[in-house]
C-alpha cells in the first residue's frame, strides 16, 4: 500500500456517519473474531482488520471490497467487545459510505433489479396465498404493480462493478 494512497480523513468520516461512533474506541483485541460465524466460513472476514484498515485510511480497498458486506449482524462481536465498538453498526456505517459512492455489492444490486422486473423479491406461487389464506392472511398479488412504479422513479441503476474482490 502506497503511504499517498492512504485517507487519513476516512476514519473520522467513519465516525460521522450512523453507526460508525465507537469505530475509534477499537484497541485490536480481536475479541471480534472469536465468535464470529461468517469468519468461521470466510477468512477474508476479518472484523479486527476491516476496523484497522479504516483506521489506517484505507478507504479504497475497505470500500471497494466485497468483506464490508458479508457481516451477518448476529452481533456476537458487539457482545463481547470489551471497547463496545459495536462492528455491525460499523459495518453498516462503512455499507452507507460505499453506497454513497455507487459501490454496491453485486448481491444486493441483483436483488434491486429484480424487485424493478417484478415487485417482489420472490416469486409467490398460487400454493403461498392458498396456506396465506388458510392461516387468515391476506392474499399478496404475484406481481406488485405499485412497487414496480414507485421503483420506476428512484435514481436506483444497477451500478457496473467499482472494484470488489
Amino acid at each position: 500500500m502506497v503511504i499517498s494512497k492512504l485517507d487519513p480523513k476516512f476514519k473520522y468520516e467513519v465516525k460521522k456517519t450512523p453507526g460508525g461512533h465507537n469505530i475509534m474506541r477499537c484497541f485490536q483485541c480481536g475479541t471480534c473474531n472469536v465468535g464470529c460465524p461468517v469468519r468461521e466460513i470466510e477468512a477474508k472476514y476479518n472484523p479486527r482488520k476491516i476496523i484497522r484498515m479504516t483506521v489506517l485510511g484505507m478507504r479504497e480497498r475497505v470500500l471497494s471490497s466485497d468483506f464490508i458486506w458479508l457481516c451477518s449482524e448476529c452481533y456476537t462481536c458487539q457482545e463481547r467487545c470489551p471497547q463496545d465498538v459495536r462492528i455491525p453498526e460499523v459495518m453498516t456505517a462503512l455499507k452507507n459510505l460505499a453506497v454513497k459512492e455507487d459501490r454496491i455489492h453485486r448481491s444486493f444490486a441483483k436483488r434491486m433489479e429484480i424487485i424493478q422486473t417484478h415487485g417482489t423479491l420472490y416469486p409467490l406461487s398460487q400454493f403461498d396465498n392458498t396456506k396465506r389464506e388458510e392461516l387468515g392472511l391476506p392474499q399478496i398479488p404475484s406481481e406488485n404493480k405499485e412497487v414496480q412504479e414507485l421503483l420506476k422513479h428512484t435514481t436506483f441503476k444497477a451500478p457496473e462493478q467499482k472494484g470488489g474482490t
